[in-house]
């Protein structure tokens, strides 16, 4: 491989490698693949970029965000739509994600195609899609998407009772629809990815603290006290019972709290395939945060308690994958009080930032760590077979970071449409410098690359039997 002609060599950073090793090397580029890792020095190529005194970290794999057009989340509807996030993700070292698509019509191939061709016109990087089983003729093609479209992820609201789905264009599932998809997905070699919520449980609880706050004003700690942990849970107990039995590996989404963690350690211990994700502000936020309503996601988050619980859990191995459920509505949809206001905001642009500031610099979680739970462990669970690592035959996607630079985010400088973010103002240390998606850089000193847009490719995705860590 080192005599091939290389387009680019990266020279002289500090690359973290697959091992958890952090090692100062030239990485040579070519034809979009990684070609060659050498000591420094020992590469040249046609192009050469000094990244002395830079980390070098795979690409992030952002496993979990919502593309929407305005307020509606469920797919993105012109080009600007995956313009402005992927410029996000770009900037925050992201160079795949992967887009959940929500429809209450069967995924006709004209659909899916347009989505991608939409997606792929304006983003910078590269993007995969899951699909949001919820209908009959959605269930009966489920291996059909697998084949014909690569995409082997399959999401349930287990929320969709009573009308509760309609606001998104849902109809209503029970556990039966659940247990018989977890049995398509074993068909198909795919994976399950719930949203675990029991909402039965959580209406009772939401009824009694609307009566008393009709208008809506008690904020974040009213939001968690609606859907609080255990009724997180219990819905994880159960899907990872249902799947279990199907055979089915489990892909959880969103953890937000120490029993939900508990309960999907617990299903672990009784042989359920399953894999953990959280997301970035279940690691940094907490009901007393004073930003107010423009702080409401679903499932809520939680006490500072649940949140040290997942920091525990990430230095102990037992959370895979750190994603951020982005979503990019305005901050408009936040207004009316914590009943009206949509749940969901903007995350992509802070997600590598938030584990090197809050979890490397300030608890000491290893660089290796951070890049697998933001790239390996998303790529393989996933099915990205060329993404997730520095190695080479992989894709030539990388996030360069300046390990020790001091910077404070800031509503202007972020990039998603949403126009705010739950970080603003909050100081972090680590700053990515530039992102490279298939060798071509994407975010150049600190700058987005013009000519970048409609650089990013749909990525086919193919999942093996996934064996989650213990």
């Amino acid at each position: 491989m080192v005599a091939r002609v290389l387009d680019t060599v990266l020279r002289s950073g500090k690359a973290v490698f697959l091992d958890g090793a952090t090692v100062e090397a030239d990485i040579g580029i070519a034809g979009g693949r990684i070609a060659a890792i050498a000591a420094p020095g020992a590469l040249a190529g046609v192009a050469t970029v000094d990244l002395k005194g830079l980390l070098v970290m795979p690409g992030v794999v952002d496993a979990h965000i919502h593309l929407g057009h305005g307020s509606d989340i469920s797919r993105p509807r012109a080009a600007s739509d995956a313009e402005t996030e992927s410029a996000a993700a770009a900037a925050g070292g992201v160079t795949t994600f992967i887009s959940y698509v929500i429809s209450g019509q069967p995924f006709e191939p004209a659909l899916i195609d347009e989505i991608c061709a939409v997606t792929a016109a304006g983003s910078r990087v590269d993007f995969g899609l899951h699909l949001v089983i919820s209908t009959e003729e959605q269930l009966a093609r489920v291996p059909e998407y697998a084949k014909a479209y690569g995409i082997p992820s399959f999401k349930l609201f287990m929320y969709s009772r009573g009308g509760e789905g309609l606001r998104i264009g849902l109809p209503d599932i029970d556990d039966g629809f659940l247990f018989r998809l977890a049995e398509a997905v074993v068909r198909c070699q795919g994976i399950l990815c719930p949203h675990c919520e029991n909402i039965e449980v959580a209406w009772v609880l939401g009824r009694r603290l609307m009566a008393a706050d009709p208008q809506g004003k008690g904020g974040l700690g009213a939001w968690n006290g609606s859907r609080p942990p255990f009724v997180e849970a219990e819905a994880v107990h159960r899907v990872a019972t249902l799947a279990r039995q199907a055979g089915a590996p489990v892909y959880m989404v969103h953890c937000t709290s120490a029993a939900a963690l508990e309960a999907a350690l617990a299903q672990r211990r009784l042989g359920t395939d399953l894999t953990i994700e959280t997301c970035t502000h279940y690691l940094t936020h907490t009901i007393d945060w004073k930003g107010g309503d423009i702080g409401k996601v679903g499932p809520p988050i939680r006490t500072a308690t649940d949140t040290e619980a997942l920091w525990a859990a990430l230095k102990a191995g037992s959370i895979d994958v750190v994603a951020t459920d982005h979503v990019h509505r305005h901050v408009a949809a936040k207004a009316g009080g914590i009943w009206k206001a949509s749940p969901g905001f903007p995350g992509l642009q802070t997600l590598l930032p938030v584990l090197l500031g809050e979890g490397y610099h300030k608890r000491g979680l290893p660089l290796g760590t951070i890049a697998r739970v933001l790239s390996t462990n998303p790529a393989r669970v996933m099915g990205c077979q060329n993404k997730g690592a520095i190695a080479v035959g992989r894709d030539a996607d990388f996030a360069i970071v300046d390990l020790d630079r001091a910077w404070i985010a800031d509503n202007p400088g972020m990039h998603s449409d949403a126009g705010f973010s739950i970080y603003d103002g909050w100081p972090f240390k680590g700053k990515v410098i530039h992102s490279m998606v298939r060798g071509r850089f994407v975010y150049r000193d600190e700058q987005l690359c013009a000519d970048a847009v409609g650089h990013g490719q749909y990525v086919r995705r193919s999942i093996a039997p996934v064996t989650a860590a213990a």
